[in-house]
């Protein structure tokens, strides 16, 4: 009978462990596709000079907001982490600043709306978790 305890217990403690790994990856899944909602969105853009410009931008920026997590999941130490994560919401301010200057097709008008918002969201969320460092 105890056999049988031990053996639920380590299967309980296998599920919570399971469950943090999986939560702490949860915004690296996020991040990557947001980046990918990002190339998708400037694969439809016109192709004027102004907008060539701003996906270049717009592109490295998004990705950085994802690279900088991954590093940040790696940090060194809490200083080292804390600055990755400011990375993060400063690339992710800067793609929102390329993103409301894009200047997409009227079709693509709801998704660069959309993507606005995401971002937004990351800032806040790169935004807490820097709080929740101090």
């Amino acid at each position: 009978m105890t056999e049988a305890k031990s053996e639920i217990l380590n299967t309980k403690q296998i599920q919570i462990i399971e469950t943090r790994s999986t939560k702490r990856y949860d915004l690296e899944d996020r991040t990557l596709k947001y980046a990918e909602r990002i190339r998708n969105y400037i694969k439809k853009l016109p192709k004027s000079v102004t907008n060539v410009e701003i996906s270049g931008q717009l592109f490295r920026s998004a990705g950085s907001v994802g690279a900088n997590y991954i590093e940040a999941n790696e940090a060194l130490g809490k200083k080292d982490f804390a600055m990755r994560i400011r990375i993060c919401r400063k690339e992710a301010k800067e793609s929102r600043y390329w993103l409301n200057l894009s200047e997409p097709v009227e079709s693509e008008e709801i998704e660069k709306q959309k993507l606005i918002q995401e971002t937004t969201e990351l800032m806040k969320i790169f935004g807490s978790i820097l709080e929740k460092c101090k």
